[in-house]
């Protein structure tokens, strides 16, 4: 492939994520859940309840990003936030010996989560074994449950208080849109939890 050819294929990824947003906001009910969203998590973390958050692959490297942004900072100083990231290589490796692959976020569920917290699992495909199952010990613990989601939704449709189905035909697009609903969550939380730094 040429400079030229390279070029034209650069532009029209861009092209494919700007469309992907596009799409995702054209339907307003996603922003107000958003917004609804963003409560939530504000009401918890302003009580010092938990959220707690999920994903496998590039998934799990956005929780871990989403979850940093609370406990480090995002745009500006204030206090640390609890907000954690379920995995880590020593507690994956010894839950999927002994339990299976599919319990890794589950056991972290029922060690942390408690009545009134939040769990968010990201799954671009809507099938991830672990990620259902962590949202199902979360339900049978009190928690409320959110999916961000892609395709057609896979198995995990339906079954959370929040969910959305970002478009887009691959891993790499419905996860741009993952991350952006999560940075701006992450703002609409602090306006709430912090509006003078944004005064």
């Amino acid at each position: 492939m040429g400079v030229k050819g390279l070029q034209q294929a650069v532009h029209g990824a861009f092209s494919d994520a700007v469309k992907a947003l596009q799409e995702f906001t054209a339907d307003t009910r996603s922003i107000e859940r958003v917004a609804t969203f963003s409560g939530l998590i504000a009401e918890i973390l302003g009580r010092r309840g938990r959220v707690l958050i999920c994903g496998n692959g590039g998934s799990y490297c956005d929780a871990l990003h989403f979850a940093e942004e609370f406990t480090g900072r995002y745009r500006k100083d204030r206090e640390a936030l609890p907000v954690l990231a379920l995995g880590g290589g020593g507690h994956i490796t010894c839950v999927g010996n002994d339990f299976g692959f599919g319990e890794i976020f589950a056991r972290q569920v029922q060690a942390f989560g408690q009545p009134g917290d939040l769990l968010i699992g990201l799954s671009t495909s809507g099938n991830s074994e672990n990620i259902l199952r962590a949202i199902e010990q979360a339900q049978q613990q009190g928690l409320k449950t959110a999916a961000l989601l892609g395709k057609d939704g896979g198995k995990i449709k339906g079954k959370c208080d929040f969910e959305w189905i970002a478009p887009g035909a691959t891993a790499d697009r419905i996860q741009e849109v993952h991350m952006c609903l999560l940075h701006i969550a992450i703002e609409a939380v602090e306006r709430q939890l912090f509006p003078r730094h944004y005064a």
